[in-house]
């Protein structure tokens, strides 16, 4: 079973990723944020390495894809491929940051993974307002994600609530996060896996 969750920067897909993880005992895969040697770069200098940050998701997450058909296990993963190719890659493009020469070859190459990809059973979307978004990022303090503006977070936003209006490949489950804190209360944790258990499981 492959579980996928999507949402815009700091909405909460690593936490919620984890304790899922831990109560169903499945395999978490998260974003690789640590080991990513564009971020950094990007975020200082977005024109100059978007096509590169876009490529080296594109590739670790098609990987990972790969990697789960291989070992059949039932899997979490933090973030989706459909979230770099319908949101990010686009938005940069079409902030000027992208070259079209650049996103082209991008979406070619999207594109021809795509036709090896299956979609995940469930896709768990996290959806929040901008304003609780730049509260988690201060919170959690990257250095990186300081120089992040709230144009581009209004934009991936926007582009997030399009994917997801036209979202067909499997089930999905929106969580409106602004107002629920499943980290610290166990109540609104449960009521997540309620919703979970019905669909992935048909209970009520």
């Amino acid at each position: 079973m492959h579980i996928a969750i999507a949402g815009n920067i700091g909405a909460g897909k690593t936490t919620l990723t984890s304790l899922l993880a831990k109560h169903y005992q499945w395999e978490a895969h998260f974003e690789d944020v640590v080991d990513n040697p564009y971020l950094d770069d990007f975020y200082h200098q977005m024109e100059r390495w978007s096509f590169n940050l876009q490529i080296y998701f594109l590739n670790s997450r098609f990987r990972q894809i790969l990697d789960f058909r291989e070992k059949g296990n039932n899997i979490i993963q933090d973030r989706t491929i459909y979230e770099d190719a319908h949101i990010f890659a686009p938005n940069l493009h079409e902030m000027g940051l992208m070259s079209s020469r650049d996103f082209d070859n991008y979406k070619s190459l999207f594109a021809l993974m795509e036709r090896l990809v299956l979609p995940p059973d469930l896709l768990i979307y996290l959806r929040s307002s901008v304003p609780n978004l730049v509260n988690q990022i201060q919170k959690r303090g990257r250095d990186y994600e300081n120089t992040i503006s709230i144009d581009y977070l209004n934009r991936l936003n926007q582009r997030y609530e399009q994917w997801i209006k036209s979202y067909d490949k499997g089930k999905l489950l929106i969580i409106e996060v602004d107002n629920i804190d499943f980290v610290n209360n166990p109540e609104d944790l449960g009521e997540i896996i309620n919703k979970i258990d019905a669909l992935l499981y048909g209970l009520f």
